[in-house]
């Protein structure tokens, strides 16, 4: 938004993703040990970074940046909702190539959602047909597209009726596809939706997932996660174990962001693709959640703000993937926010730690 059995083990692509250690990137401003640099017991940053601000590749320019993903050779694919598509170098984090996207009039994306279709060893011994492709999110329908590395578009995935921007369905503009990511095995992937459907209780988002068919992706399951009151979903992250980094954000004038981190469990939720209206009613389970850490509590490491923060490290964050493992196992991970273009917000990316917690308590 512009302001703004489906569990497996670890899979061969995603284990080569946490292989990847992102560099701090140029001009990083970081910290050291994780106890000094601690958001929350569980979570700690690393650095962050303002180099990319206001700045252009190849006469693009970047910023509004939406999702992240690892690519091929632990590359970072770095997706803005004015569809373009950079290539950010994996030590440096700068851009190395960038495509622009359309879609099938020619006409621009609000895409804000993004995967990367790597090949992995048991898919091909499945028959499943990895490609290398990237998924994208668009939140104007919304529409999950699948582009070839140079930006030529392949197809794209059915999407249920209710979850169609009304009149079409039951979503609200702006509120639609905001995080896509595979799940460990490459089998599954899920779009999450930012905000509540018209007849849901507020605050209720769907999840939904599609199974990988020999030649595409066909709809499965879906699910209700509840949010924290007055903040929506602004990204979704499979972990190596099978469940979901979950970003929580907000914005209020005068104050700024609000953006938590949650650690998500979808196994014992219940699919609710076939549930009209979700208000928390008995029978229906939904996904459990546990509070990683609230960034408003991290260190601020010096950053500076264009306009009023709670925390002046914070900004419109709205991506998040996981580039390896600490020594010790902890998780990397990297976040962007995105600018929207406008003086008062910063292109920034953050390089942070997580412990996961072995059970997810809500």
């Amino acid at each position: 938004m512009r302001m703004r059995s489906v569990l497996a083990t670890v899979t061969a692509g995603l284990a080569a993703a946490t292989c990847v250690t992102a560099a701090a990137p140029a001009n990083a401003h970081s910290g050291t040990a994780p106890g000094v640099h601690a958001c929350s017991p569980a979570v700690s940053i690393t650095s962050y970074s303002d180099a990319l601000d206001k700045t252009t590749y190849d006469g693009t320019f970047v910023g509004n940046l939406s999702a992240l993903a690892v690519d091929r050779g632990g590359r970072i694919a770095a997706l803005s909702d004015r569809s373009s598509l950079f290539t950010l170098d994996r030590e440096t984090l700068k851009p190395t190539s960038v495509v622009n996207l359309v879609d099938e009039k020619g006409a621009a994306l609000d895409s804000e959602g993004l995967a990367v279709d790597l090949p992995h060893s048991r898919l091909r011994s499945s028959g499943g047909t990895p490609t290398g492709t990237r998924l994208v999110t668009s939140e104007t329908e919304p529409s999950v597209r699948r582009y070839e590395r140079d930006g030529t578009l392949v197809g794209s995935l059915p999407v249920p009726d209710a979850l169609k921007v009304a009149p079409a369905g039951r979503a609200t503009t702006n509120l639609t596809f905001e995080g896509l990511t595979l799940l460990p095995g490459g089998h599954t992937l899920l779009a999450a939706m930012e905000g509540s459907l018209s007849g849901d209780t507020a605050g209720i988002v769907r999840f939904q997932t599609w199974e990988r068919t020999r030649h595409d992706f066909r709809l499965s399951a879906q699910y209700g996660y509840r949010t924290d009151t007055g903040l929506g979903v602004s990204e979704a992250q499979a972990t190596p174990d099978g469940r979901l980094l979950v970003l929580e954000r907000g914005f209020t004038a005068g104050v700024g962001n609000t953006v938590r981190l949650y650690l998500a469990d979808l196994r014992h939720a219940t699919d609710t693709r076939r549930v009209d209206t979700l208000t928390g009613q008995d029978g229906v389970r939904l996904a459990r959640k546990t509070l990683l850490a609230d960034l408003v509590n991290c260190p601020s490491l010096g950053a500076q703000a264009k306009q009023p923060q709670p925390n002046p490290l914070l900004d419109n964050i709205e991506g998040l993937t996981v580039t390896g493992r600490t020594p010790d196992g902890r998780l990397q991970l990297l976040l962007v926010s995105d600018d929207n273009q406008n003086a008062v917000q910063t292109t920034r990316l953050y390089s942070l730690s997580a412990r996961l917690p072995h059970t997810v308590n809500g």
